[in-house]
């Protein structure tokens, strides 16, 4: 508990302090934008007065190199110099496409831009004549005006990453949990087996009846099975050329013996053998759990059925029920860990079959079709082998 308390507390320290050094970043970066501008803006007003100055000596003979070089320096922020009227003189533009320029209505386009992002600096000629130069950002600082976005796009996708980090480990670390669980389960169920196995023995020597002591020695060994499957999760498991068909009746025929007789199971096959590769154990497991699903679907009552068909090689079992069906919407969220419609369950039979067929039999499992309160086609697709 305390290291859990610890852990939540420093990944809490961790966020204030990654939230408190991009705040300052961003502040550093606007108080930076800001004094840039305002140094645009001072560069701007001297332009301003070199124009000023210009004007008034052009015509005497004096010394205007100084206004002239000022000018001429202004070679990163677009201006347009404007007379009182608002009217844009011939030639009055500085830093813009000069072919664009051309075109009267690429200034006016300019001119609206420069207006909504800096106010004009009106110039006083003689004569009562005013001008005003409008100018825009340079694109140095267009380009700065996007730094704190960049970085906060950069900040998220490296929390993003550290998320899918920890997620991936964290749900590694829930596997290596469950597989462990899953092999000591195994473990422990082995020993009272191997004492009913004994059992067993003693009661066929008592002359009880064979059909009881049947009954008792299949659900010995249905209990051998479901240990040795949940010794096998987190291993990769040994596939064998089999017969699909025998595997799947079997399982079929197991759980229809112990079924409500309410519900009308029926098996139907186009060969009477077929093969591919499997682990029929875990195999089995899919095609009871499948079935299951089907039962609890139809409430206890209901039609059933199984059909195994060959198309291009490729296997096709569908099992089909007549229960209250699946939204669309869930057709493969309900493939998910974790995912239940039921009061009681984990959610863990569907993942694992998708699991057991996808991953381990290199096969396909998936809800073919499905009408509410009508049918549902689960489907699953194996490679036939000769």
């Amino acid at each position: 508990m305390s290291f859990l308390k610890n852990t939540l507390l420093l990944k809490r320290f961790v966020i204030l302090i990654s939230f408190s050094i991009v705040s300052l970043i961003l502040w550093n970066t606007y108080s930076f934008f800001n004094r840039f501008k305002n140094e645009e803006r001072l560069k701007m007003e001297i332009v301003a007065t070199a124009m000023k100055e210009f004007a008034k000596n052009q015509n005497l003979e004096a010394d205007i190199s100084l206004e002239d070089k000022i000018i001429k320096s202004n070679t990163n922020i677009p201006m347009i110099l404007v007379d009182e009227n608002g009217n844009i003189g011939v030639d009055s533009y500085l830093n813009l496409d000069p072919e664009k320029a051309k075109d009267p209505t690429y200034l006016q386009e300019q001119l609206e831009i420069m207006k909504e992002q800096n106010n004009p600096i009106e110039i006083d000629f003689a004569k009562n004549r005013t001008q005003y130069i409008y100018y825009r950002n340079s694109d140095l600082l267009n380009k700065l005006s996007y730094y704190p976005l960049t970085l906060i796009l950069i900040l998220a996708l490296f929390l993003a990453l550290i998320y899918m980090m920890f997620t991936s480990s964290k749900i590694a670390e829930q596997n290596k949990l469950w597989t462990g669980m899953a092999k000591e389960t195994a473990h422990q169920i082995g020993t009272p087996l191997s004492s009913l196995l004994g059992w067993i023995a003693i009661l066929k020597m008592e002359n009880i009846n064979d059909k009881y002591v049947d009954e008792i020695e299949k659900d010995v060994h249905r209990l051998n099975t479901i240990a040795n499957r949940f010794s096998k999760i987190g291993s990769l498991p040994t596939l064998k050329k089999s017969d699909v068909v025998a595997s799947t009746k079997k399982a079929y025929e197991y759980l229809e013996f112990r079924s409500s007789n309410q519900i009308s199971f029926s098996f139907e096959s186009s060969q009477q053998e077929i093969y591919t590769s499997l682990n029929e154990e875990l195999y089995s497991w899919v095609i009871e759990n499948l079935i299951k699903n089907s039962v609890d679907a139809m409430m206890g009552k209901g039609i059933l059925s199984i059909g195994i068909t060959v198309e291009l090689n490729k296997i096709k079992i569908q099992i089909k029920d007549s229960g209250k069906g699946i939204a669309k919407s869930k057709f493969k969220k309900i493939f998910k860990p974790g995912y239940t419609t039921k009061k009681r369950g984990w959610g863990l039979g569907l993942s694992l079959s998708k699991r057991i067929i996808e991953d381990y039999h290199k096969g396909k499992i998936l809800v073919k079709s499905s009408d509410i309160n009508k049918a549902t086609i689960f489907e699953i697709t194996l490679d036939k082998v000769s």
